[in-house]
């Protein structure tokens, strides 16, 4: 799933203008340092997480909830360092 500069633009802006800052910070170094190394399911997949609510988010980064699926908990690893 390759994403238009368009929309690569409406995902940073979903990305740095949440709620908790730590989910803004953790997202847009991801977004500047990984996400043009994802293929088009982990791309598919972050979409998704950047579309949680913050407080879920955070608790799936932070390993207090546990992810829903293998792919999911793949894209989370890859944010968590």
């Amino acid at each position: 799933m390759s994403l238009t500069q368009e929309e690569l633009n409406r995902l940073r802006w979903r990305c740095v203008r949440r709620g908790l800052l730590e989910v803004d910070i953790t997202l847009e170094r991801f977004l500047d340092e990984k996400f043009s190394s994802l293929n088009d399911e982990q791309v598919q997949v972050f979409v998704e997480l950047a579309d949680m609510d913050d407080h879920e988010l955070w608790g799936l980064i932070n390993g207090t909830l546990e992810p829903a699926t293998p792919q999911e908990a793949e894209v989370l690893a890859m944010l968590r360092k």
